[in-house]
């Protein structure tokens, strides 16, 4: 059996990373036993700039894209019929702003150190990545918010307080720059962006069939691992 590295290069607040993300869960229980599957999540933000109070979401579409307000409405509406779909549920009347999200990425850091330090956690990382999305896009939660981050860290198996000492402490804000910037440089500068294997590239919310047939050709290369 090939073993297959993907690194999910995202961030919280981006709703076609979740699209993707339920759309490669989809993929990888089709596949099944075919082939041996690690996810690593990788930090991109969006808006590194971004306030810890965060923008309200129609000003902040408005003045980065140029988007109208019905715009930004359609396109809202489109992302939560994708969702809907995948299992994912978009609640718009609850997502008001659009948040900082570099502490989120600190707290997935040490999800992954948690996880390779301990059995018992195997797959927190993967976990938590989920419920940060369902935190923001579902329940209009603030991944700015060191209380609802460690919140969530503990409800997907983590140590709730110990993670409020990380994020208190500003630790793994090096290691998540060197990340980012070791991610640009490789010419990664939208997300969602699925690296499998260390060289083959696939961006966007692709449906689950294009995952699917990726994996299923790249498990069948030869030394695939």
């Amino acid at each position: 059996m090939n073993t297959l590295r993907i690194d999910f290069v995202s961030d919280i607040s981006c709703p076609w990373c979740v699209i993707g993300l339920k759309s490669l869960e989809q993929a990888l229980i089709n596949i099944g036993e075919e082939a041996s599957v690690s996810i690593h999540f990788q930090p991109f933000e969006l808006n590194p700039q971004m306030a810890p109070e965060g923008e309200e979401i129609g000003a902040h579409l408005q003045r980065k894209y140029g988007a109208s307000e019905e715009q930004s409405a359609q396109t809202r509406s489109m992302i939560a019929e994708r969702g809907a779909q995948l299992g994912f549920r978009f609640d718009l009347a609850q997502r008001s702003r659009i948040y900082n999200t570099f502490d989120a990425h600190r707290l997935l850091h040490w999800a992954e150190l948690q996880e390779s330090a301990q059995a018992d956690l195997l797959g927190v990382q993967r976990a938590l990545q989920l419920a940060l999305f369902t935190a923001y896009f579902t329940h209009g939660l603030s991944p700015a918010s060191h209380e609802v981050l460690a919140q969530v860290a503990g409800e997907v198996g983590l140590e709730a307080d110990e993670a409020l000492e990380v994020l208190a402490s500003g630790a793994y804000g090096d290691e998540v720059r060197e990340r980012e910037q070791f991610f640009q440089r490789a010419g990664i500068n939208s997300v969602p962006a699925i690296i499998i294997n260390q060289r083959h590239l696939i961006s966007g919310g692709q449906p689950p069939e294009v995952f699917e047939q990726a994996l299923r050709d790249i498990a069948a290369m030869p030394n695939a691992d």
